[in-house]
């Protein structure tokens, strides 16, 4: 299996995902311009995604679903609630609705080589999922836009090789930020974000020795540094029984303007 984090970040993400023989897109939160750039690295481009798949309907994971819907006519799958929530969002402009594919949000199903697992998690949106990806006993994960998780989510992200997890903001980097006082509450509130000691205590939870890389994704522009949530979840997830150095889990931060590395499994 290989992955890329294309974008990931609050302004707008967007993830590759594939095999030999298939490629998937999870989200289109950048413009199509950018996810084609992100592409280039797995040597693909947009005209080889064999399917889209959209975790909620909120602008950074959907911004150039209608231009890729119009150009490529690319199957999306997302679950009813977003797929209603998608079609009410006027700046995709008109697409072929018929490429809109809907799941229920425990689904499992294959797209060519692989399989695919879904998952609610709690957001505020219509009805958000987080997904991972299955391909030859290989497990990656993506668990972003979540207020809080639970067993479900850490028994739906177990055994994963490589994984994303949110570490969107530091408590107090966003308690005496610019944000207004109902924006605050909403991204500390149970349908907001993780912050980067729930994303340490979430990695730790799931941590095992066939763990290769552990992506911190989402973060914002303005409540977090890279280094500040790389550092906090280190600390974290160092007491543990598997290794004495982190790096063995290939803990990274992953970019919100630059595509990151192509991962093999």
């Amino acid at each position: 299996m290989r992955f890329l984090s294309i974008a990931s970040g609050s302004s707008g993400n967007s993830y590759y995902i594939g095999s030999e023989n298939t490629t998937v897109l999870l989200d289109a939160g950048i413009s199509m311009k950018r996810i084609e750039e992100g592409l280039k690295k797995a040597d693909r481009s947009c005209k080889d995604v064999d399917a889209i798949l959209i975790t909620h309907e909120h602008s950074d994971h959907i911004k150039s679903l209608g231009v890729l819907s119009r150009k490529y006519n690319i199957p999306i799958y997302a679950t009813y609630g977003t797929v209603d929530g998608i079609m009410t969002v006027n700046s995709l402009g008109t697409f072929d609705y018929n490429l809109l594919k809907p799941i229920h949000n425990t689904d499992t199903f294959v797209i060519g080589d692989i399989r695919v697992n879904t998952c609610p998690v709690s957001h505020d949106a219509a009805d958000p999922v987080c997904y991972s990806f299955e391909n030859n006993s290989h497990k990656i994960s993506v668990a972003t836009d979540m207020g809080v998780y639970d067993n479900r989510i850490i028994d739906f992200l177990s055994e994963s090789e490589a994984m994303v997890i949110e570490s969107n903001h530091d408590i107090r980097m966003l308690e005496v930020g610019p944000y207004p006082f109902l924006l605050k509450k909403r991204i500390l509130g149970d349908k907001g974000h993780l912050c980067n000691e729930a994303s340490g205590n979430l990695i730790k939870e799931i941590l095992h020795d066939k763990l290769k890389f552990t992506l911190l994704g989402h973060l914002s522009d303005k409540n977090n540094y890279p280094g500040l949530a790389f550092e906090t979840v280190k600390q974290i997830i160092a007491d543990n029984p598997f290794t004495n150095d982190v790096r063995d889990f290939g803990l990274a931060v992953a970019s919100r303007e630059h595509p990151g590395e192509l991962i093999e499994l």
